[in-house]
Protein backbone atom coordinates (compact mmCIF):
# COMPACT_ATOMS: atom_id res chain seq x y z
CA UNK A 1 0.00 0.00 0.00
CA UNK A 2 1.44 3.38 -0.97
CA UNK A 3 1.92 5.68 1.96
CA UNK A 4 1.44 9.44 1.64
CA UNK A 5 3.78 11.75 3.41
CA UNK A 6 2.60 11.44 7.00
CA UNK A 7 5.21 12.79 9.33
CA UNK A 8 5.05 16.22 10.78
CA UNK A 9 4.76 18.15 13.98
CA UNK A 10 3.70 21.49 15.39
CA UNK A 11 6.96 23.06 14.26
CA UNK A 12 6.35 22.09 10.62
CA UNK A 13 4.01 24.20 8.49
CA UNK A 14 2.82 23.48 5.00
CA UNK A 15 -0.05 23.91 2.65
CA UNK A 16 -1.53 26.88 0.79
CA UNK A 17 -3.31 28.10 3.96
CA UNK A 18 -0.28 28.03 6.24
CA UNK A 19 -0.53 30.99 8.60
CA UNK A 20 -4.37 31.11 8.58
CA UNK A 21 -5.93 30.41 11.97
CA UNK A 22 -9.46 29.03 12.19
CA UNK A 23 -11.50 28.84 15.39
CA UNK A 24 -13.88 25.92 14.79
CA UNK A 25 -16.85 25.62 17.15
CA UNK A 26 -18.69 23.12 14.94
CA UNK A 27 -19.60 19.53 15.76
CA UNK A 28 -20.54 16.23 14.09
CA UNK A 29 -19.86 16.34 10.29
CA UNK A 30 -21.00 19.42 8.33
CA UNK A 31 -18.76 22.02 9.97
CA UNK A 32 -15.94 19.62 10.87
CA UNK A 33 -15.74 18.48 7.23
CA UNK A 34 -15.29 22.12 6.22
CA UNK A 35 -12.53 22.64 8.77
CA UNK A 36 -11.02 19.28 7.74
CA UNK A 37 -10.61 20.69 4.23
CA UNK A 38 -9.07 23.90 5.57
CA UNK A 39 -6.79 22.01 7.95
CA UNK A 40 -5.52 19.71 5.22
CA UNK A 41 -4.77 22.84 3.16
CA UNK A 42 -2.51 24.05 5.95
CA UNK A 43 -4.72 26.19 8.18
CA UNK A 44 -4.15 26.07 11.94
CA UNK A 45 -7.59 24.80 12.96
CA UNK A 46 -8.35 25.11 16.66
CA UNK A 47 -11.28 22.90 17.57
CA UNK A 48 -13.20 24.50 20.42
CA UNK A 49 -15.08 21.76 22.26
CA UNK A 50 -17.46 21.70 25.19
CA UNK A 51 -16.42 19.63 28.21
CA UNK A 52 -18.55 16.78 26.82
CA UNK A 53 -16.68 16.87 23.53
CA UNK A 54 -17.87 16.50 19.96
CA UNK A 55 -20.64 13.89 19.69
CA UNK A 56 -18.73 12.17 16.90
CA UNK A 57 -16.04 11.19 19.40
CA UNK A 58 -18.46 8.72 21.02
CA UNK A 59 -19.10 6.56 17.98
CA UNK A 60 -17.82 2.99 17.89
CA UNK A 61 -15.66 1.14 17.25
CA UNK A 62 -12.84 2.87 19.09
CA UNK A 63 -9.70 1.75 20.87
CA UNK A 64 -10.19 4.28 23.63
CA UNK A 65 -13.10 6.51 24.71
CA UNK A 66 -13.56 9.66 22.66
CA UNK A 67 -11.41 8.55 19.72
CA UNK A 68 -13.71 6.86 17.21
CA UNK A 69 -12.55 5.63 13.83
CA UNK A 70 -14.69 8.30 12.16
CA UNK A 71 -12.92 10.96 14.22
CA UNK A 72 -9.34 10.01 13.28
CA UNK A 73 -9.26 11.30 9.70
CA UNK A 74 -11.94 13.98 9.98
CA UNK A 75 -10.03 15.80 12.73
CA UNK A 76 -6.41 15.32 11.76
CA UNK A 77 -4.34 18.50 11.47
CA UNK A 78 -6.48 20.17 14.16
CA UNK A 79 -5.81 21.03 17.78
CA UNK A 80 -8.41 20.67 20.54
CA UNK A 81 -9.25 23.20 23.23
CA UNK A 82 -11.98 22.57 25.81
CA UNK A 83 -13.90 25.61 27.04
CA UNK A 84 -17.19 25.77 28.90
CA UNK A 85 -18.73 28.83 27.29
CA UNK A 86 -21.34 29.06 30.03
CA UNK A 87 -18.53 30.27 32.33
CA UNK A 88 -17.31 33.86 32.12
CA UNK A 89 -13.56 33.08 32.36
CA UNK A 90 -13.89 30.58 29.51
CA UNK A 91 -15.74 33.10 27.35
CA UNK A 92 -12.99 35.61 28.10
CA UNK A 93 -10.43 33.03 26.96
CA UNK A 94 -12.29 32.57 23.68
CA UNK A 95 -12.26 36.35 23.21
CA UNK A 96 -8.48 36.25 23.48
CA UNK A 97 -8.36 33.51 20.86
CA UNK A 98 -10.61 35.56 18.57
CA UNK A 99 -8.09 38.40 18.69
CA UNK A 100 -5.53 36.18 16.96
CA UNK A 101 -7.84 34.36 14.55
CA UNK A 102 -8.64 34.80 10.88
CA UNK A 103 -11.84 32.73 10.83
CA UNK A 104 -14.60 32.08 13.36
CA UNK A 105 -16.76 29.09 12.33
CA UNK A 106 -19.72 27.71 14.26
CA UNK A 107 -22.89 25.67 13.75
CA UNK A 108 -24.77 26.92 16.81
CA UNK A 109 -28.24 28.28 16.07
CA UNK A 110 -28.29 32.10 15.92
CA UNK A 111 -30.23 32.75 19.13
CA UNK A 112 -28.03 30.35 21.10
CA UNK A 113 -24.73 31.80 19.85
CA UNK A 114 -26.05 35.29 20.65
CA UNK A 115 -26.85 34.23 24.22
CA UNK A 116 -23.27 33.08 24.61
CA UNK A 117 -22.08 36.49 23.42
CA UNK A 118 -20.55 35.43 20.11
CA UNK A 119 -22.99 36.63 17.46
CA UNK A 120 -21.42 38.06 14.32
CA UNK A 121 -21.61 41.72 15.39
CA UNK A 122 -19.89 41.02 18.70
CA UNK A 123 -17.14 38.83 17.25
CA UNK A 124 -16.41 41.33 14.48
CA UNK A 125 -16.32 44.11 17.04
CA UNK A 126 -13.57 42.15 18.80
CA UNK A 127 -11.73 41.50 15.50
CA UNK A 128 -13.06 43.65 12.64
CA UNK A 129 -11.25 41.80 9.84
CA UNK A 130 -12.27 38.32 10.95
CA UNK A 131 -14.22 36.00 8.64
CA UNK A 132 -17.30 34.96 10.59
CA UNK A 133 -19.19 31.94 9.26
CA UNK A 134 -22.43 30.59 10.69
CA UNK A 135 -23.31 27.14 9.33
CA UNK A 136 -26.95 26.33 9.92
CA UNK A 137 -29.53 23.76 8.93
CA UNK A 138 -31.77 26.50 7.53
CA UNK A 139 -31.21 30.17 6.84
CA UNK A 140 -31.87 32.30 9.90
CA UNK A 141 -33.89 34.61 7.65
CA UNK A 142 -36.74 32.11 7.18
CA UNK A 143 -39.38 30.43 9.35
CA UNK A 144 -37.34 27.22 9.61
CA UNK A 145 -34.40 29.10 11.12
CA UNK A 146 -34.78 27.55 14.57
CA UNK A 147 -35.46 23.98 13.43
CA UNK A 148 -32.99 21.28 14.39
CA UNK A 149 -31.32 19.88 11.30
CA UNK A 150 -29.57 16.64 10.50
CA UNK A 151 -28.70 15.08 7.17
CA UNK A 152 -31.79 12.85 7.03
CA UNK A 153 -34.05 15.84 7.65
CA UNK A 154 -32.44 17.83 4.85
CA UNK A 155 -32.58 14.88 2.43
CA UNK A 156 -36.31 14.67 3.15
CA UNK A 157 -36.93 18.39 2.79
CA UNK A 158 -34.72 19.16 -0.21
CA UNK A 159 -36.29 16.76 -2.70
CA UNK A 160 -33.52 14.15 -2.56
CA UNK A 161 -35.60 11.51 -0.79
CA UNK A 162 -38.54 12.07 -3.12
CA UNK A 163 -36.35 11.28 -6.15
CA UNK A 164 -36.36 7.64 -5.06
CA UNK A 165 -40.16 7.72 -4.97
CA UNK A 166 -40.14 8.87 -8.60
CA UNK A 167 -38.36 5.63 -9.45
CA UNK A 168 -40.16 2.99 -7.37
CA UNK A 169 -42.78 4.79 -5.33
CA UNK A 170 -40.91 4.83 -2.01
CA UNK A 171 -38.85 7.78 -0.70
CA UNK A 172 -35.45 6.84 0.70
CA UNK A 173 -32.30 8.36 2.12
CA UNK A 174 -29.01 8.22 0.24
CA UNK A 175 -26.82 5.98 2.47
CA UNK A 176 -24.24 8.66 3.10
CA UNK A 177 -24.48 12.05 4.79
CA UNK A 178 -24.50 13.77 1.42
CA UNK A 179 -26.10 17.02 2.63
CA UNK A 180 -23.66 17.45 5.51
CA UNK A 181 -20.68 16.94 3.24
CA UNK A 182 -21.77 19.10 0.33
CA UNK A 183 -22.64 21.88 2.81
CA UNK A 184 -19.20 21.37 4.37
CA UNK A 185 -17.63 21.97 0.98
CA UNK A 186 -19.78 25.09 0.54
CA UNK A 187 -18.57 26.35 3.92
CA UNK A 188 -14.95 25.75 2.94
CA UNK A 189 -15.14 27.48 -0.43
CA UNK A 190 -17.11 30.40 1.05
CA UNK A 191 -14.44 30.92 3.70
CA UNK A 192 -11.72 30.72 1.06
CA UNK A 193 -13.53 33.31 -1.06
CA UNK A 194 -13.87 35.63 1.95
CA UNK A 195 -10.18 35.23 2.79
CA UNK A 196 -9.31 36.07 -0.82
CA UNK A 197 -11.54 39.16 -0.73
CA UNK A 198 -9.92 40.25 2.52
CA UNK A 199 -6.44 39.78 1.06
CA UNK A 200 -7.47 42.18 -1.72
CA UNK A 201 -8.48 44.81 0.82
CA UNK A 202 -12.11 43.89 1.35
CA UNK A 203 -11.92 43.53 5.13
CA UNK A 204 -13.88 41.11 7.28
CA UNK A 205 -16.99 39.26 6.20
CA UNK A 206 -20.04 37.59 7.73
CA UNK A 207 -21.15 34.40 5.98
CA UNK A 208 -24.24 32.25 6.38
CA UNK A 209 -24.19 28.73 4.90
CA UNK A 210 -27.56 26.95 5.26
CA UNK A 211 -27.60 23.22 4.54
CA UNK A 212 -31.23 23.19 3.34
CA UNK A 213 -30.84 25.87 0.69
CA UNK A 214 -27.41 24.58 -0.33
CA UNK A 215 -28.85 21.13 -0.94
CA UNK A 216 -31.83 22.44 -2.91
CA UNK A 217 -29.53 24.32 -5.28
CA UNK A 218 -27.28 21.26 -5.56
CA UNK A 219 -30.24 18.99 -6.30
CA UNK A 220 -31.75 21.27 -8.94
CA UNK A 221 -28.60 21.71 -11.03
CA UNK A 222 -29.83 18.98 -13.38
CA UNK A 223 -33.28 18.25 -11.98
CA UNK A 224 -34.78 21.70 -12.63
CA UNK A 225 -35.21 20.75 -16.35
CA UNK A 226 -38.53 22.08 -17.69
CA UNK A 227 -39.37 23.81 -14.42
CA UNK A 228 -36.66 26.35 -15.23
CA UNK A 229 -39.02 28.10 -17.63
CA UNK A 230 -41.94 30.42 -16.84
CA UNK A 231 -44.46 29.03 -17.54
CA UNK A 232 -42.96 25.55 -17.01
CA UNK A 233 -42.19 23.41 -20.05
CA UNK A 234 -42.46 20.33 -17.86
CA UNK A 235 -42.11 19.25 -14.27
CA UNK A 236 -38.82 19.16 -12.42
CA UNK A 237 -36.86 15.93 -12.66
CA UNK A 238 -34.15 14.73 -15.07
CA UNK A 239 -35.67 11.74 -16.84
CA UNK A 240 -32.55 9.65 -17.47
CA UNK A 241 -31.60 9.78 -13.80
CA UNK A 242 -35.09 8.80 -12.67
CA UNK A 243 -35.28 5.67 -14.81
CA UNK A 244 -35.66 2.50 -12.75
CA UNK A 245 -33.30 0.64 -15.12
CA UNK A 246 -30.45 3.09 -14.40
CA UNK A 247 -28.48 0.96 -11.99
CA UNK A 248 -25.41 -1.24 -11.75
CA UNK A 249 -26.07 -4.26 -13.96
CA UNK A 250 -25.64 -7.87 -12.96
CA UNK A 251 -22.81 -9.47 -14.93
CA UNK A 252 -21.91 -13.15 -15.13
CA UNK A 253 -20.05 -12.91 -11.83
CA UNK A 254 -20.93 -9.63 -10.12
CA UNK A 255 -22.14 -6.11 -10.87
CA UNK A 256 -20.79 -3.30 -12.98
CA UNK A 257 -21.58 0.18 -14.19
CA UNK A 258 -21.79 -0.09 -17.98
CA UNK A 259 -22.49 3.35 -19.41
CA UNK A 260 -22.40 3.88 -23.19
CA UNK A 261 -22.95 7.61 -23.63
CA UNK A 262 -21.71 9.07 -26.92
CA UNK A 263 -22.88 8.11 -30.38
CA UNK A 264 -19.63 6.17 -30.89
CA UNK A 265 -20.03 4.44 -27.50
CA UNK A 266 -23.41 3.08 -28.50
CA UNK A 267 -22.24 1.92 -31.94
CA UNK A 268 -19.38 0.01 -30.31
CA UNK A 269 -21.76 -1.46 -27.77
CA UNK A 270 -24.15 -2.63 -30.53
CA UNK A 271 -21.28 -4.28 -32.39
CA UNK A 272 -19.95 -6.04 -29.28
CA UNK A 273 -23.36 -7.39 -28.26
CA UNK A 274 -24.65 -8.12 -31.76
CA UNK A 275 -27.59 -5.75 -31.31
CA UNK A 276 -26.82 -4.04 -34.60
CA UNK A 277 -30.51 -3.44 -35.33
CA UNK A 278 -30.31 -0.40 -33.06
CA UNK A 279 -27.79 1.31 -35.33
CA UNK A 280 -30.44 2.30 -37.84
CA UNK A 281 -33.22 3.04 -35.34
CA UNK A 282 -33.92 6.82 -35.43
CA UNK A 283 -35.00 6.72 -31.78
CA UNK A 284 -31.38 6.22 -30.77
CA UNK A 285 -29.46 8.10 -33.46
CA UNK A 286 -28.42 11.10 -31.33
CA UNK A 287 -28.23 12.04 -27.66
CA UNK A 288 -31.47 14.05 -27.51
CA UNK A 289 -33.46 11.17 -28.98
CA UNK A 290 -31.72 8.55 -26.85
CA UNK A 291 -32.52 10.38 -23.63
CA UNK A 292 -36.22 10.33 -24.55
CA UNK A 293 -36.07 6.58 -25.20
CA UNK A 294 -33.44 5.56 -22.67
CA UNK A 295 -35.58 2.89 -21.01
CA UNK A 296 -35.28 0.66 -24.08
CA UNK A 297 -31.49 1.03 -24.17
CA UNK A 298 -31.10 0.38 -20.46
CA UNK A 299 -33.18 -2.76 -20.94
CA UNK A 300 -30.73 -3.93 -23.61
CA UNK A 301 -27.75 -3.38 -21.29
CA UNK A 302 -29.58 -5.27 -18.54
CA UNK A 303 -30.19 -8.20 -20.92
CA UNK A 304 -26.64 -8.28 -22.28
CA UNK A 305 -24.66 -7.69 -19.09
CA UNK A 306 -24.98 -11.27 -17.71
CA UNK A 307 -23.45 -12.69 -20.91
CA UNK A 308 -19.95 -11.61 -19.84
CA UNK A 309 -17.96 -11.39 -16.64
CA UNK A 310 -17.25 -8.07 -15.00
CA UNK A 311 -13.60 -8.28 -16.06
CA UNK A 312 -14.64 -8.93 -19.68
CA UNK A 313 -16.94 -5.91 -19.65
CA UNK A 314 -14.25 -3.69 -18.20
CA UNK A 315 -11.68 -4.91 -20.74
CA UNK A 316 -13.99 -4.34 -23.70
CA UNK A 317 -15.30 -0.98 -22.51
CA UNK A 318 -11.84 0.32 -21.70
CA UNK A 319 -10.64 -0.71 -25.16
CA UNK A 320 -13.25 1.52 -26.83
CA UNK A 321 -13.57 4.22 -24.12
CA UNK A 322 -17.04 3.27 -22.90
CA UNK A 323 -17.33 4.30 -19.24
CA UNK A 324 -17.33 1.13 -17.13
CA UNK A 325 -16.42 0.25 -13.55
CA UNK A 326 -16.96 -2.78 -11.37
CA UNK A 327 -19.09 -2.20 -8.30
CA UNK A 328 -16.62 -2.00 -5.44
CA UNK A 329 -17.49 -2.42 -1.79
CA UNK A 330 -16.05 0.05 0.72
CA UNK A 331 -13.68 -2.66 1.93
CA UNK A 332 -12.45 -3.20 -1.65
CA UNK A 333 -11.27 0.37 -2.13
CA UNK A 334 -7.80 0.22 -0.51
CA UNK A 335 -6.77 -2.63 -2.83
CA UNK A 336 -8.06 -1.05 -6.05
CA UNK A 337 -5.08 -0.73 -8.42
CA UNK A 338 -5.72 2.91 -9.23
CA UNK A 339 -6.29 3.88 -5.60
CA UNK A 340 -3.12 2.03 -4.67
CA UNK A 341 -1.07 3.64 -7.46
CA UNK A 342 -2.01 7.19 -6.42
CA UNK A 343 -1.42 6.47 -2.73
CA UNK A 344 -4.83 7.60 -1.54
CA UNK A 345 -4.68 5.32 1.49
CA UNK A 346 -1.78 5.17 3.89
CA UNK A 347 -1.00 4.12 7.42
CA UNK A 348 -0.12 6.40 10.29
CA UNK A 349 0.80 6.01 13.95
CA UNK A 350 -1.37 7.91 16.40
CA UNK A 351 0.35 8.69 19.72
CA UNK A 352 -2.50 7.18 21.76
CA UNK A 353 -4.56 5.16 19.26
CA UNK A 354 -1.80 3.24 17.49
CA UNK A 355 -1.75 2.37 13.79
CA UNK A 356 -4.67 3.58 11.72
CA UNK A 357 -5.61 3.87 8.07
CA UNK A 358 -5.39 7.41 6.73
CA UNK A 359 -7.04 8.78 3.61
CA UNK A 360 -4.91 11.58 2.26
CA UNK A 361 -6.15 14.90 0.92
CA UNK A 362 -7.33 14.00 -2.60
CA UNK A 363 -6.30 17.37 -4.06
CA UNK A 364 -2.62 17.63 -4.96
CA UNK A 365 -0.49 20.77 -5.01
CA UNK A 366 2.72 20.44 -6.98
CA UNK A 367 4.91 22.27 -4.48
CA UNK A 368 3.00 21.48 -1.28
CA UNK A 369 2.65 17.75 -0.56
CA UNK A 370 0.08 16.53 1.90
CA UNK A 371 1.29 16.06 5.46
CA UNK A 372 -0.28 15.08 8.75
CA UNK A 373 0.99 17.85 10.99
CA UNK A 374 -1.17 16.80 13.92
CA UNK A 375 -3.01 13.56 14.46
CA UNK A 376 -6.64 13.81 15.58
CA UNK A 377 -6.50 15.37 19.03
CA UNK A 378 -7.71 13.88 22.27
CA UNK A 379 -10.38 15.94 23.95
CA UNK A 380 -8.78 19.14 25.19
CA UNK A 381 -5.28 17.93 24.36
CA UNK A 382 -4.04 21.40 23.41
CA UNK A 383 -6.01 23.56 25.85
CA UNK A 384 -3.05 24.75 27.88
CA UNK A 385 -0.78 25.07 24.84
CA UNK A 386 -3.16 27.26 22.86
CA UNK A 387 -4.24 29.44 25.77
CA UNK A 388 -0.57 30.05 26.49
CA UNK A 389 -0.04 31.01 22.84
CA UNK A 390 -2.90 33.50 23.23
CA UNK A 391 -1.01 35.19 26.08
CA UNK A 392 -3.12 34.09 29.04
CA UNK A 393 -1.30 34.03 32.33
CA UNK A 394 -0.43 30.68 33.87
CA UNK A 395 -2.77 31.25 36.81
CA UNK A 396 -5.69 31.99 34.49
CA UNK A 397 -4.97 28.86 32.45
CA UNK A 398 -4.74 26.78 35.62
CA UNK A 399 -8.09 28.13 36.80
CA UNK A 400 -9.75 27.28 33.48
CA UNK A 401 -8.33 23.76 33.55
CA UNK A 402 -9.52 23.34 37.13
CA UNK A 403 -13.07 24.15 35.99
CA UNK A 404 -13.11 21.29 33.51
CA UNK A 405 -14.04 17.65 34.09
CA UNK A 406 -11.12 15.34 34.66
CA UNK A 407 -10.91 13.76 31.15
CA UNK A 408 -10.41 17.15 29.49
CA UNK A 409 -8.06 18.31 32.24
CA UNK A 410 -5.96 15.17 31.95
CA UNK A 411 -5.84 15.46 28.16
CA UNK A 412 -4.65 19.02 28.40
Amino acid sequence: MAEPEQKGGPEQKGGPLAGVRVLDLTTVIMGPFASHILADLGADVIKIESPEGDLLRRYRPARSPGMSGVFLNLHRNKRSVVLDLKRAPHRAALERLIAGADVFLHNIRPQAIARLGFAAARVRALKPDIIYCGAYGFSAQGPYGEKAAYDDLIQAGSGISALFAEIDGVPRYVPTVVCDKLAGQAIAYSILAALFARARGGGGQTIEVPMFETTIEFNLIEHITGAAFIPPLGKAGFGRLLNARRKPYRTADGYACILPYTDRNWRDFYDFTGRVEFKSDPRFAELAERVQNIDALYAVIEEEAPRHSTAEWVAFCDSVSIPCMPVLRLDDLPADPHVTAVGLFGEAEHPSEGRYRSVRRPVSFEDDPFTIRHHAPRLGEHTAEILEEAGLEAAVIAAILADLPSPATAAA
